[in-house]
């Protein structure tokens, strides 16, 4: 689902995306939980971790790690089961709101992007 969610995104968007990992996993860990002080691991549905294109040199720092995006498919089912949704929906949107991390997006600069789109 998460990758049919990506394929449906422009080509452009996509290609600013070749390096970057997606993992799908069951939950968040709890080190990750700890440090978004996140009152359960069912808080986070998908987290972005790396360096945004924005902050990256011109080249590769010798020993940095990929930037990864991970979707957390319980908490997303869990989202899912208690709102008004579909799954894809839910999926898409978290799925681009992690990309536009890995663009340089703050949470306010998406925010600001979206409710300009529902207008």
């Amino acid at each position: 689902m998460a990758q049919a969610a990506f394929d449906r995104l422009p080509d452009e968007f996509r290609a600013l995306c070749a390096d970057v990992i997606f993992n799908v996993t069951e939950f968040p860990e709890d080190e990750i939980c700890k440090e978004l002080e996140a009152e359960s691991p069912f808080d986070i549905l998908g987290l972005f971790t790396g360096i945004g294109l924005p902050q990256q040199g011109y080249t590769p720092q010798t020993g940095q790690m990929p930037n990864t995006i991970h979707l957390y498919r319980r908490p997303i089912l869990d989202y899912w089961a208690e709102h008004d949704e579909t799954l894809g929906g839910i999926v898409t949107h978290v799925l681009v709101h992690e990309i536009g991390h890995h663009f340089g997006f703050s949470d306010d600069d998406m925010e600001a992007i979206e409710a300009g789109a529902e207008r």
